[in-house]
């Protein structure tokens, strides 16, 4: 498997919407995935700073592909959001930005993950804690 596998574009509905890129190749070498952003016009809210919600769904994919990478090196097994509590630190207004997530916690089955969200010259944007239930396997689809 390459290091290029390990980078996720374009899979889900919101990368495609957003155009976040999904990193589970642990080059950090911390078991955590990461997740960027390069910001523009449609990531800023009215007052010209990046959108909480958006902020959000950055540090809970960060959350959740550090769960699945728990499990499978390649960060695709579903992992669910049960809760996730954000704190906002910080605006962004332009740049790329990047979440990285943390396992804190758990079992086999769920996990405590917190995430940070931030710029590219080091600025905390925002952090999440949350909690992560793995998909049992005959919950899944079959193909």
């Amino acid at each position: 498997m390459s290091s290029q596998d390990l980078i996720i574009q374009g899979e889900t509905g919101p990368q495609r919407l957003i155009g976040y890129v999904l990193d589970v190749s642990n080059s950090a070498g911390d078991g955590g995935a990461r997740c960027w952003l390069d910001l523009n016009d449609s990531h800023l809210n009215r007052h010209g700073v990046l959108h909480g919600g958006i902020a959000t769904t950055m540090l809970d994919s960060a959350s959740g592909a550090t769960g699945s990478m728990s499990v499978d090196p390649t960060g695709r097994a579903p992992f669910l959001t049960i809760s996730l509590t954000t704190q906002f630190i910080a605006p962004a207004r332009s740049g790329r930005v990047t979440a990285t997530g943390l396992i804190t916690g758990g079992g086999r089955s769920t996990l405590f993950i917190a995430a940070r969200l931030e710029a590219e010259d080091g600025t905390l944007i925002a952090t999440s804690n949350g909690v992560f239930r793995r998909v049992p396997t005959e919950r899944l689809p079959q193909s």
